[in-house]
């Protein structure tokens, strides 16, 4: 084999001409929907439009060439175009070069944090962001978004900031600008983008909404009537420059990079993993780090900004009948022909058509149903998800995710501090111990208390164990025997073993004696290296609570 074809993606290697007609199909369609929606969430990131439509030509080819999903669609999405605002706002005014650089820097970190964690093989840190913080995070952001855009549906001027308050007073304040002309064009565009996703999905409604809108407004000059349209786009291929780096800046964008790097590959992976599941194909975690890597250095080298595979266009593209990563080659392909040849072609659009465009794009992210779920299945991941909504809402992006990370971790820390410890009796007709809060049935044999620990123990949980401990003895003055059932117990610190002896040998002294049975391999060599088997023998050595009681009965006041 060539040397060289090592590092072309599997499907490029193996590519089977039977498969062109349908990437050709698929790759087709998603252009139609990605010219568009770039160019709304250019203006979402408070970049020109044109800027949109950059970020979807480079980046679709270099993840094809280097991700391993086959069907991903990369390019501009909305969450990760409000985070550039956000953060770009923070160093530059919209609309300025200084603004445009800062975006093209962002993209340049965000793409070198993808690209070092997949070269480390760190892509498992991002599942640290529980589902439900990223739920909250999600649907309070959709709901930024929408309001973010109101501002353009509405034809008025005022309407930013980073949270709801900050947008809602904005809208409110300039509601009396309000161009009745520009809000009847954007309801009738999101009205109609409804009701073709929900009767005709596979009509592609955001080209629809476009060209009805563009012709709209030049055969009637509504532009000159006060409709703001996007107006005259430069043509020719994404310039090449190399993005302007400034130290001063970096500091400032590096935190905003980490949660974009995240944010975005956490969308991408899912989406991708969704898709290879049903196609019987594997997706490389790490490789998707890279190649999201080099797909965000390379926008950022070409006039983009940061980029991540979309939900609904990596739907779409799997729909459309694309079977490998040339679907992206073709769609990068086709907008760069109309950055070529068609730009004039946008001059009429409204902003109001865009801003429809990414207000129902967002609408189906509110995720209601998932935290009914979280509320009724585990009330802790409801509050995590409530509370991540609530920040997102009320300080913004950045905190939001910041404070669903810190809550997600906060209830890891708590939960694995407080084990779940059962204290269990024997089912005679089943002849199996079983948890007696559950079977009260379940005999207790007398003069013993039996318990098992369902997770790892280490420094931050024994405190629990000897506090449940003591609690279970205060009310059995009759026990003699306390038997430990290790069974799913997995690992064990030097810690907790030390703090076990304490436990043994001091319990000891009140006639109380701790036995342990099925204790796993690993466990059992961390005890051996503690120098439990010299110091207490058999007690540590019982493969089942049966065989425990079997022989330990001698230790009990009753027969």
């Amino acid at each position: 084999m060539n040397p060289f074809t090592r590092f072309l993606p599997d499907w490029l290697r193996s590519y089977r001409s039977a498969d062109f007609p349908r990437d050709l199909v698929a790759g087709a369609v998603v252009a139609v929907i990605l010219a568009p929606q770039g160019m709304a969430y250019a203006l979402l990131a408070g970049l020109p439009p044109i800027v949109g439509l950059y970020a979807a030509t480079v980046p679709l080819v270099a993840y094809a060439l280097a991700g391993s999903s086959r069907h991903l669609a990369v390019g501009p999405v909305a969450i990760v175009s409000l985070l550039v605002h956000v953060a770009c706002s923070k160093v530059a005014l919209p609309g300025t070069p200084a603004y445009l650089a800062a975006a093209l820097q962002l993209a340049l970190l965000t793409g070198l944090l993808q690209f070092l964690l997949g070269v480390v093989r760190a892509g498992f840190m991002v599942h640290f962001l529980s589902r439900a913080a990223i739920g909250g995070f999600t649907s309070a952001a959709a709901l930024l978004i929408a309001l973010s855009q109101m501002k353009n549906l509405l034809g008025i001027s005022g309407g930013s900031g980073e949270s709801a308050f900050q947008v809602a007073s904005g809208l409110i304040s300039h509601l009396g600008e309000t161009h009745p002309l520009a809000v009847s064009m954007g309801l009738g565009a999101i009205i109609l983008l409804l009701v073709l996703q929900r009767l005709a999905p596979r009509i592609p409604g955001p080209l629809i909404v476009v060209v009805f809108g563009t012709l709209l407004t030049a055969l009637l000059n509504l532009d000159q009537g006060g409709v703001r349209t996007v107006g005259d786009l430069p043509h020719g291929l994404p310039p090449f420059a190399i993005p302007v780096f400034s130290f001063e800046q970096l500091f400032s964008l590096l935190p905003a990079s980490l949660i974009i790097a995240m944010a975005g590959y956490l969308e991408s992976f899912a989406v991708a993993g969704l898709i290879a599941d049903k196609e019987k194909y594997r997706i490389d975690p790490n490789r998707e780090l890279l190649g999201l890597g080099v797909a965000n250095m390379a926008t950022s080298f070409f006039s983009g900004y940061p980029v991540t595979g979309g939900f609904s266009r990596t739907a779409v593209n799997h729909r459309a009948g694309a079977r490998t990563g040339l679907a992206g080659l073709v769609t990068a392909l086709i907008i760069s022909a109309i950055l070529l040849w068609f730009t004039q072609l946008f001059h009429y659009l409204p902003t109001t058509i865009l801003a429809a465009i990414v207000i129902v794009a967002v609408s189906g992210l509110v995720e209601v149903a998932e935290a009914r779920y979280l509320f009724r299945v585990k009330v802790s991941d409801g509050f995590t998800f409530l509370l991540t909504f609530l920040v997102t809402l009320g300080f913004g992006v950045e905190w939001g995710i910041f404070a669903g990370v810190i809550f997600s971790l906060l209830v890891f820390i708590w939960r694995s501090a407080h084990p779940h410890i059962a204290q269990l009796g024997w089912l005679a007709e089943e002849g199996v111990f079983r948890n007696i809060r559950r079977y009260p049935g379940a005999v207790i044999p007398p003069g013993m208390l039996l318990l098992r620990i369902d997770a790892s123990l280490y420094f931050a949980n024994m405190a629990f164990v000897e506090d449940w401990l003591r609690g279970a003895l205060s009310g059995r003055p009759d026990v003699t025997l306390v038997v430990f059932d290790l069974s799913g117990v997995n690992d064990i610190d030097a810690v907790a073993l030390a703090t076990m002896e304490r436990v043994i040998d001091g319990y000891a002294e009140q006639g109380i004696t701790i036995a342990f049975a099925g204790m796993k391999g690993p466990v059992r060599d961390l005890a051996g290296r503690a120098g439990w088997p010299e110091k207490y023998g058999k007690l540590i050595d019982f493969l089942s609570l049966q065989q425990a009681l079997s022989e330990l009965r001698k230790f009990t006041t009753h027969p």
